[in-house]
């Protein structure tokens, strides 16, 4: 059994023995075959190096002859507008004849050295600019025409309403200034300033024309004897002054008045033709009034005292009999 057993193991080794010399005979093969490949990617390596070398200048001669194009654009652009067949004229000349034509050219242009050579295009320019300054000019021509005729528009509508609330005014100072004064007359006057000696009117009386207004009264009746302010005594004057008052508060009325003593320079008729006149536009705003006369206190609602005393002044309201007592006893001390 023993010997059996030897007998396989030397068959066996003797087996991988051979199978061993084999694998190393493979081996060797791939060994070679290796070095083989690695000979030729060397190979390759070094080529592509060479290859990129030549790329590189490659690119360096493509950057140069980019330059040089460009710059060619650039004498081509300084030489202005160029014909239509600038180019395909000379396409088919050989280079000799190219060069003797540019210099022939060079030559004639010397004789040109003192002329703009960009006029032309200067010129376009220019055109191109005038054009876009006309259209400018007109856009702002129509908006200056737009606000002038908004202006004139505006202008009319001031001078309207102006005109408008000068005759309600002048109308109720007539009114008025026949109550207070039943044989007088008077009337109020637009200013206007010196015309032009041309003759010709505008279409739209111009608000500036208006310098202010005048008054003009007659307290006889008489229009011939009508006297402006600077005429009239200082009664006459304030009753004026408060018929004026007066017709404004007709036009536009204001809440409240506040009168101090406005009826001192004036006569007793007077007087009641104003308290009279107070009372009836009291039914459309409140009227306040101090005076030391007693026509006022005929149609007053409230009374209120004024006293000084002890160097201090004390309001207090009080009766109508003692408002008629004190105005009497002021009357007679005064």
């Amino acid at each position: 059994e023993v010997e059996r057993r030897m007998a396989e193991l030397e068959s066996n080794t003797t087996e991988t023995d051979a199978n061993i010399d084999k694998l190393n005979k493979e081996q060797k093969q791939l060994q070679t075959q290796l070095d083989l490949w690695r000979g030729k990617e060397r190979d390759i390596q070094d080529k592509i190096g060479e290859d990129a070398k030549e790329l590189d200048k490659i690119s360096q001669k493509q950057s140069l002859l980019i330059k040089k194009k460009e710059d060619c654009m650039q004498k081509i652009r300084e030489l202005g507008s160029l014909p239509s067949d600038a180019f395909e004229k000379y396409q088919n000349l050989a280079l000799k004849q190219l060069f003797k034509k540019l210099e022939s050219c060079n030559q004639q242009l010397k004789k040109y050295s003192h002329v703009n050579k960009k006029a032309l295009d200067q010129f376009v320019s220019f055109s191109d600019q005038k054009e876009k300054l006309t259209k400018r000019k007109e856009e702002l021509d129509r908006a200056q025409q737009s606000i002038i005729d908004l202006m004139n528009a505006l202008d009319h509508r001031k001078y309207e309403a102006i005109q408008l609330t000068f005759k309600q005014v002048s109308r109720y100072f007539s009114e008025i200034f026949k109550k207070l004064v039943p044989q007088g007359h008077g009337v109020l006057v637009m200013k206007k300033g010196e015309t032009e000696g041309d003759g010709t009117e505008a279409e739209i009386p111009l608000v500036e024309q208006f310098t202010g207004v005048g008054i003009k009264v007659s307290f006889t009746g008489n229009k011939a004897e009508m006297r402006d302010m600077q005429q009239l005594s200082g009664g006459q004057k304030s009753l004026v002054a408060l018929t004026l008052i007066f017709a404004i508060q007709k036009c536009d009325p204001a809440p409240f008045y506040l009168f101090d003593e406005i009826d001192q320079a004036l006569d007793s008729s007077h007087r009641k033709a104003v308290a009279d006149m107070i009372h009836e536009l009291a039914q459309e705003a409140q009227f306040i009034t101090t005076t030391f006369r007693p026509e006022l206190l005929q149609h007053a609602d409230k009374f209120y005292g004024v006293k000084f005393r002890n160097k201090v002044s004390h309001v207090e309201c009080v009766t109508r009999e003692e408002a008629e007592d004190f105005v009497e006893d002021d009357a007679t001390h005064g």
